[in-house]
């Protein structure tokens, strides 16, 4: 005998009452077996009751899919109890993937068109839950008709379908247009709500829209202005903030609108409550329309410090929204952000690593050239404690903010050397290059450079960044270090064996990385010209690592050897000094006044006075050696005017320049690459590539650095690039010149390795361009 089936409470107490997930199965296979069987035999009075059992095994999450037919018989009946069960299991069980939710289209118009207030609730909440775009362009004139209907339950209900209903086919936009206009007279503050998230969305997806609903704004304000004077309810806050949301979007880029909002703004800005989060929440959306519209200057610094109270919250997740704006605003309010410096700094100490990422990041933004030494010794005293995390982070930051509004040389080097000892694992890996480069510009203070790091030295060889300076500066400037010429407090008296023996614990330590002991074994090799006496010592340490078992580190050492062998009488002129790097424009400091100048490291390097005539000829090897036809050297024009020097310096006047059509290479999240070619007449087998970097993105594009590699049969030279940020929404590109020598006219093909930080997060792309236009090659 067949068991009756259970009803919807008792099947709920068994399955509760399951011990184990076995029993449960059991049980609802059992019941779901009774109800295939009731729909089978048509009982219209047991129907929606099957369907209600089911629909709880549903939300279980066992197959309930055999339910789907029932939903529409439900629907279709005439009685309110059936229509609700049938209505209910639409929206859970059907949706737009599936063709059967098409057949309850008619149903639903016919309840929209003819039925009861609850009937027609039931059918526009499963068309705002599960309509399809079918569904929506079928029925859209039926629910515009419905949300002028009196009653308010009807009217709420019908806003809230329109809004899906535009999200889904936006086109639908011209039809709930004259409505929305009337029901922003609403009283009722559902209706009135989802009439503004109505209007809302209609903006945001229709630019008609937006120009229609500017008209409405003194509206709008008139209805805020209410809210502030009647004081703010938790529900009535959710509404200001709709509100305020819609006028950021129709004041954007409007002057007119923007003007009718503004003392509305500093009213909502000054008599919010804080002392509740839907205070803080209505002030925050405040700050951000007053951000994103025309607003007066006054209000904009209002908004920033605003955005300071916000800092000194008790609430973490409120001071990370103040530390996130203000990084946003920091560009365009840059002098209202610095008022709250000294914030902002506190904020770095916050044990939240969320909080301190974000307080770094805005105080290496705050950083310019009035403030930089203070600065600066707030984020080395950070970087002393930082979380392992920020090291990287923060050492970049300090290095590039040096880099950028240093004010003297002497200071720029100590502050790279400063960090370097303070976390030089975490240096960007150009760190080594850019310090060996400023040191070597600036003579004056070869003496201070070579005792300050040779100290360092002495005191830590760990941080391989700096043992590598140090390494590379002894070498360089070691007889100034033996001489003793630079006290900077007390006498520094240091002995040649000192300094050998320094360099050779550099070579034996295990902390040494492979780079680090080639920069220890130079030095040495460099120190046999500038010590006086026997150079056996250097010999024999030299001969030792022939044997190396790193193989570039056995190649340096076996070359040593061959100048102390055979070419000795060459090796003071080989191992010479690095030649300066000259720096244009009035920079030098005065050493006769005892005073330092400022200086600005982002100025262009000169080329040298005389023609570097050795590469030119090396140049000129390249390009004869396909046809082994060289000229004589002694017909070569190396003056300024010579066409040759145009290989190392960019053409200034290139009227005759064939056009070549550019070639965009890389698009990825708003950061563009383009090139563009010119190859100058005189000289077809070099090419002149500009590569343009834009971001139309709204967050920049920081650390931006490009490396290019080319085949063996192609010379490659790479130019210093015009910046490392690209600015966001479209501002100034950066652009970097790379010259390509193609003496055999062979296909050009090039891989490039983009590395950069954007939303936060740091992006390497390495890809292969190979459509290059024949023109570039041929």
């Amino acid at each position: 005998m067949v068991l009756p089936s259970l009803k919807l409470q008792e099947l709920i107490q068994e399955i509760r009452g399951a011990k184990t997930q076995a029993q449960e199965r059991e049980v609802i296979q059992k019941e779901c077996a009774h109800i295939r069987a009731a729909f089978r035999e048509g009982d219209v009075h047991q129907r929606h009751r099957q369907l209600a059992k089911l629909l709880y095994v549903h939300m279980l999450g066992y197959p309930a899919h055999f339910g789907q037919m029932e939903c529409l018989k439900l629907i279709a009946s005439p009685r309110f109890t059936d229509k609700r069960v049938g209505y209910l299991g639409a929206m859970l069980l059907l949706d737009e993937r599936q063709d059967a939710h098409l057949l309850i289209t008619n149903s639903i118009k016919n309840d929209l068109s003819q039925g009861t207030q609850p009937v027609q609730g039931l059918a526009l909440c499963t068309l705002s839950t599960m309509g399809s775009a079918e569904m929506c362009r079928d029925l859209a004139n039926e629910v515009e008709r419905l949300l002028l209907r009196p009653s308010p339950y009807v009217r709420k209900k019908a806003v809230l379908a329109a809004v899906h209903m535009i999200r889904k086919v936006p086109e639908l936009s011209d039809i709930f247009l004259p409505p929305c206009t009337q029901l922003l007279h609403e009283r009722h503050h559902g209706i009135l709500m989802g009439t503004i998230t109505l209007i809302t969305e209609l903006c945001e997806r229709n630019p008609n829209a937006l120009t229609h609903f500017r008209e409405v704004v003194p509206q709008l304000v008139k209805i805020l202005r209410t809210l502030v004077m009647s004081g703010y309810s938790a529900e009535h806050s959710v509404a200001g903030v709709q509100i305020l949301r819609l006028l950021r979007i129709l004041g954007r880029n409007h002057e007119e609108s923007s003007e009718a909002m503004n003392d509305m703004l500093a009213q909502v800005a000054t008599n919010t409550d804080t002392s509740r989060n839907a205070g803080n929440a209505v002030l925050y959306e405040t700050v951000l329309t007053i951000v994103d519209i025309r607003s007066a200057s006054g209000l904009r610094v209002l908004a920033v410090n605003i955005l300071g109270r916000f800092l000194l919250n008790n609430d973490k997740n409120i001071r990370y929204v103040a530390l996130t704006s203000l990084l946003r605003l920091v560009q365009s309010d840059h002098s209202a952000v610095q008022r709250h410096r000294p914030t902002v700094v506190e904020c770095l100490r916050e044990p939240d690593a969320s909080l301190s990422r974000r307080a770094l990041e805005l105080s290496l933004a705050l950083v310019n050239s009035s403030n930089i030494r203070s600065m600066t010794q707030e984020l080395q005293g950070f970087l002393e404690s930082c979380p392992v995390d920020l090291r990287a982070d923060c050492a970049s930051g300090i290095l590039l903010a040096a880099e950028r509004f240093a004010p003297t040389k002497r200071w720029h080097i100590d502050t790279i050397m400063q960090v370097l000892t303070t976390a030089g694992a975490y240096v960007r890996d150009d760190a080594v290059a850019n310090l060996t480069q400023l040191i070597g510009g600036a003579e004056e203070l070869h003496a201070y450079s070579v005792h300050r790091l040779y100290s360092a030295l002495a005191a830590d060889i760990s941080q391989q960044p700096l043992v590598q300076v140090a390494a590379w500066c002894i070498g360089e400037y070691g007889d100034l270090l033996l001489s003793g010429s630079y006290e900077e407090t007390e006498p520094l008296q240091v002995q040649g064996e000192e300094v050998l023996t320094l360099l050779e614990k550099v070579l034996q330590s295990h902390l040494s990385l492979p780079a680090t002991r080639g920069y220890a074994l130079t030095a040495l090799m460099k120190l046999s010209t500038r010590l006086q006496g026997d150079n056996n010592r250097i010999r024999q340490v030299v001969s030792i690592y022939g044997s190396c078992l790193d193989i570039e580190l056995q190649q340096r050492a076996v070359e040593y050897n061959a100048l102390f062998r055979k070419y000795d009488h060459m090796r003071s002129a080989i191992l010479e000094k690095m030649p300066l790097v000259e720096h244009g424009g009035p920079q030098d400091d005065e050493p006769g006044e005892g005073k330092e100048e400022p200086w600005s490291p982002n100025r262009e390097v000169q080329s040298p006075r005389e023609p570097p005539t050795s590469n030119l000829l090396d140049l000129l090897d390249l390009l004869d050696s396909a046809s082994g036809d060289a000229q004589p050297s002694s017909t070569l024009d190396l003056t300024t005017e010579g066409s040759l020097l145009h290989l190392l310096d960019f053409p200034s006047n290139t009227p005759s320049l064939a056009p070549i059509p550019g070639l965009k290479v890389f698009d990825r999240e708003g950061l563009q690459m383009n090139m563009s070619f010119v190859r100058p007449p005189e000289t077809p087998a070099l090419l002149l590539i500009t590569a343009t970097s834009s971001n139309t993105s709204k967050s920049d594009v920081t650390h931006f650095v490009c490396q290019a590699a080319v085949p063996k049969s192609f010379q490659l030279q790479l130019q210093i690039p015009s910046g490392d940020t690209v600015p966001a929404q479209g501002g100034p590109p950066i652009t970097q010149v790379l010259r390509v020598l193609n003496p055999n006219k062979a296909p050009l093909r090039m891989r490039l390795r983009l590395t950069y930080n954007h939303f936060g997060q740091s992006v390497q792309e390495i890809f292969e361009v190979k459509d290059f236009p024949p023109d570039t090659w041929q």
